[in-house]
């Protein structure tokens, strides 16, 4: 199977993070006509890997690893998220989503294409040094991130993992071009919770009343304020489940927090309970504040930056430097542990946006995304 056929059959039949049984049967199924081995990690995910048949000449590094298992020699990691999302497809293409209310809006089906493409033709010619693992990752768009749950079972332990490389298409972007920017790049993410305990009754009797809603309001000042660059509160839900007459006991917020670095992160969870605690002491009222804790900033190696740019522009690529960017993405579980990196590859100017029902991206795009990430993972593994 081409890999647009393959991606075609990953867009007819999506599915959500973590319950991705069909698409990894069918990734399975795939990788066993190519003979590539492979086994489920992280619950619905799939981890491949091929062995290159050249000897590694260069002495091995001592590195310390934290289970009995020997060691195994240098290997690259490319991952692929696989999950889809909640949206009613309408595109109107002829492989459209075939389960109603869930489509590739996020191009997963184009990223699983990629690597599937990649591990296609390394299979066939396995002329390099180390090892390659091809992850198709479950549970992105979701807390706790697929990521977080593969590297629970440690699966790369015996390597010398060399890099883990990552893209994600922009339709920003035309084909032929890819992006990259160096050190932090995209947010580590939270979702914010609060819970406004007062005193409700009648709109009209105030001097009985311990108000929540101006509470809450104070709340979502103050929190606004906290807006800057490098830090973006902003709440979507607000419940004040009242009436013309009638102030409620409570007013329940919700919202998100991104964030750039991980010292800031933590000054800012401070502050937001600071504030609630201001509140609660001036306007007699009890503020509950839960933060769930999402996935880390995306920070890419500069080394590996650098190898990319020049890589690129030698493959006749367009290259991008790209701005700090405020969505998240669980590939920053990655960049904590091993170097790596997260690029962009276009998929056409005039494809739409991304998370929404008429996102179509140019497949021309796939050949490109395997071309490079062929290249560049044969060039690490051979350095």
């Amino acid at each position: 199977m081409n890999p647009v056929e393959f991606r075609r059959t990953l867009h007819r039949r999506p599915e959500l993070s973590f319950r991705e049984e069909q698409t990894a049967a069918f990734i399975s199924e795939q990788l066993t006509l190519l003979g590539i081995p492979h086994r489920p990690i992280a619950g619905t995910g799939v981890l491949a890997w091929i062995e290159g048949h050249r000897k590694n000449t260069h002495q091995s590094l001592q590195i310390n690893t934290t289970n009995s298992e020997a060691y195994r020699g240098p290997a690259m990691v490319l991952r692929a998220d696989i999950d889809a999302l909640p949206i009613c497809e309408r595109t109107g293409l002829e492989y459209a989503s075939q389960n109603e209310g869930v489509m590739h809006a996020c191009g997963h089906d184009i990223h699983a294409a990629v690597l599937f493409g990649v591990l296609q033709q390394l299979a066939a010619e396995p002329d390099f040094c180390g090892t390659l693992f091809g992850l198709f990752q479950p549970g992105e768009e979701c807390n706790p991130g697929g990521a977080s749950k593969v590297l629970a079972e440690r699966p790369f332990d015996a390597y010398q993992i060399r890099a883990v490389l990552g893209e994600h298409v922009e339709p920003g972007m035309a084909v032929g071009t890819v992006g990259f920017r160096a050190g932090k790049y995209m947010a580590a993410n939270d979702e914010l919770r609060f819970k406004v305990h007062g005193v409700g009754g009648h709109g009209a009797m105030r001097a009985q009343l311990k108000d929540p809603v101006v509470a809450a309001a104070e709340l979502i000042t103050r929190l606004n304020q906290l807006n800057d660059e490098e830090c973006v509160l902003s709440l979507g839900r607000v419940i004040a489940d009242g009436a013309t007459n009638i102030i409620p006991d409570v007013v329940s917020l919700e919202g998100t927090l991104r964030t750039f670095d991980e010292q800031r992160r933590e000054i800012i969870h401070s502050r937001l309970k600071n504030i609630a605690s201001d509140i609660d002491n001036r306007l007699g009222v009890s503020i509950e504040v839960d933060i769930n804790y999402g996935y880390p900033c995306v920070v890419n190696n500069e080394v590996l930056v650098q190898q990319a740019v020049i890589l690129a522009k030698e493959c006749g690529l367009e290259v991008e430097m790209l701005p700090l960017r405020t969505t998240a993405e669980d590939f920053g579980f990655y960049c904590k542990q091993y170097p790596s990196l997260f690029y962009r590859l276009g998929v056409g100017k005039d494809t739409g946006r991304l998370h929404t029902a008429t996102f179509a991206p140019d497949e021309r795009a796939i050949a490109t995304g395997i071309d490079f990430m062929k290249r560049f993972a044969l060039q690490i593994l051979e350095k």
